[in-house]
């Protein structure tokens, strides 16, 4: 089982939401959008956070994917963009200009790559000098805090924590991440923690609706479908509102400058 990024009944399992206003604020503080013209949005999906990016001032958002499939979801969720280019690479090859982009975004990608340091040497080359990058990526820390109302994931693990293994064997300790990024030549490091509001529910139903289809969320891709009816229920015992449920998943998010 798994995720299958290739699959076109998959291109818009990232698209059907909007980045948080959370993420924006958290953005902000760490760096000045308005000084960012040209920025790089690698293992882009869906586009949601090349859209964000867009919509907060950058003047030039080039969203690079690996997946035809969601580029072309990508390609949708964008459409009137024409600030916004999409195109077909991988973090550790994005055919990208040597020096050419003010700011680097890799959001939820650094999970899927085996190996940091090429992937953090490419974000190195296509970045100007005094460019940033901002990798923002959960610690086998960040995932395995417990379930509640908000944080709807930890109740993944506690039902099958035959999940557990799967989830913290690609994730990546903090301490080194910043030593690899160290090593690809970036200075000024900083690391922060925060939580990204996910999504917005009206009640349970829209929630275990999402959770049905396993929206946006590779890992309950290794559940067949009995076990994820069991998780629905799992969580409908284990939350006692039904109304405005805010999901929230806690990242960690680095910055690091060329």
């Amino acid at each position: 089982m798994g995720m299958d990024f290739h699959n076109q009944q998959n291109r818009l399992t990232y698209t059907t939401r909007e980045a948080n206003k959370s993420w924006i604020e958290t953005i902000s503080k760490l760096i000045s959008i308005n000084d960012i013209s040209k920025a790089a949005d690698i293992g882009c999906g869906g586009g949601i956070y090349s859209k964000a990016m867009a919509e907060v001032g950058v003047t030039s958002v080039t969203g690079v994917d690996f997946s035809e499939a969601m580029l072309e979801g990508a390609k949708e969720h964008c459409e009137g963009y024409e600030n916004i280019s999409l195109r077909y690479g991988n973090a550790l090859e994005t055919g990208l200009d040597d020096k050419s982009y003010d700011l680097v975004l890799e959001r939820a990608l650094i999970h899927h790559i085996k190996d940091l340091q090429p992937c953090f040497e490419e974000a190195y080359r296509i970045l100007q000098n005094d460019g940033i990058y901002i990798v923002q990526d959960r610690t086998p820390e960040d995932c395995l805090l417990g379930g509640d109302e908000n944080h709807i994931r930890g109740y993944f693990f506690e039902l099958f924590p035959q999940l557990i293994e799967k989830e913290t064997k690609r994730r990546f300790h903090s301490q080194f991440v910043i030593k690899t990024l160290k090593a690809a030549g970036f200075k000024h490091i900083k690391e922060e923690k925060f939580w990204e509001v996910r999504k917005v529910y009206e009640n349970k139903e829209q929630l275990f609706k999402d959770l049905s289809e396993r929206t946006g969320r590779s890992i309950l891709h290794e559940l067949d479908d009995e076990e994820l009816k069991s998780l629905i229920t799992h969580i409908d015992k284990s939350i006692s509102t039904d109304q405005d449920l805010i999901e929230k998943d806690r990242w960690t998010i680095w910055k690091a400058v060329k």
